[in-house]
């Protein structure tokens, strides 16, 4: 299999920082604050590779640094220490290295990113089909008409009236604001899309259809996927390998199968028996 993402030591502290907060945090001191100065250590030493079409899961309770990992990798925050290197079709991108504009030309071309809040995702002021010709204005393409096709092909694919596309997000529904999300991410084909808890909050149907449109695309498209959830059903159903996260630190990896029938770490057979 081709690696289209390489993550070594990937570490984030919000604070000051100090030479002490590595080894005064993590699981084994049951913080992510360091006693010292206060900086919260959001991420720390996260490595991981993932392959081109496959759907890798990052798991853990609120504050375990999911989040943080995709945030950095997407560029909403930048790390403390770490390298990332991104295998494009015929460059190799050194993640954290990169200008203001080599990062924008990566999310808006190769990159696809769906929050939890789609507030974060959307621009509410405009139409549905308004935020993909967005996406797709700033990707080169400006045609009128070919914006307008696409657009609609992308919300007939995810499942959202095309009588509505007209219509501002915010008289949608949640999971159909998350159709509207995952419609845009997908606007310019990108190779790897980021998934930060898209189903928290939706009511267990929509999960459901939700988790099933991400997985049709994925086997359409062959997107490489990072999923981050705290819900155990989520990585069971979509993902093939796992991360296990708690205060910053993974504590546990392997394919989801092994993780979910036969945890080691005691934090991870405690996610896995508070589940069933």
């Amino acid at each position: 299999m081709d690696k289209i993402l390489e993550v070594r030591g990937l570490s984030k502290i919000f604070g000051k920082g100090c030479p002490q907060c590595f080894e005064s945090t993590g699981p084994e001191f049951d913080t992510n604050i360091c006693p010292h100065c206060g900086s919260v250590v959001a991420a720390h030493d996260l490595s991981f590779d993932l392959y081109k079409g496959e759907i890798l899961g990052i798991m853990g309770e609120s504050g375990s640094g999911k989040s943080t990992a995709v945030k950095n990798l997407y560029f909403d925050q930048m790390p403390t220490h770490g390298e990332a290197i991104f295998f494009d079709d015929d460059r190799q991108w050194d993640l954290f290295k990169l200008n203001a504009a080599e990062r924008r030309w990566l999310r808006n071309h190769r990159y696809g990113m769906v929050y939890q809040n789609p507030n974060l995702g959307l621009n509410f002021g405009i139409s549905s089909g308004g935020n993909i010709a967005e996406r797709l204005l700033m990707s080169g393409l400006a045609h009128y008409g070919q914006i307008r096709e696409r657009a609609r092909e992308l919300l007939r694919r995810t499942e959202v009236m095309i009588e509505r596309m007209d219509e501002k997000p915010g008289a949608f529904s949640g999971g159909m604001q998350q159709r509207v999300q995952i419609a845009k991410a997908l606007a310019t084909q990108p190779p790897l899309l980021y998934l930060d808890e898209v189903t928290t909050g939706l009511d267990l149907s929509v999960q459901a259809a939700i988790l099933d449109l991400i997985l049709e695309i994925q086997r359409e498209l062959n997107t490489a996927m990072i999923v981050v959830t705290h819900d155990l059903g989520v990585v069971r159903l979509l993902t093939s390998r796992v991360l296990v996260m708690k205060y910053g630190r993974v504590i546990e990896s392997g394919l989801t199968d092994q993780i979910l029938e036969d945890p080691q770490h005691p934090y991870t057979q405690r996610l896995v028996a508070s589940a069933l």
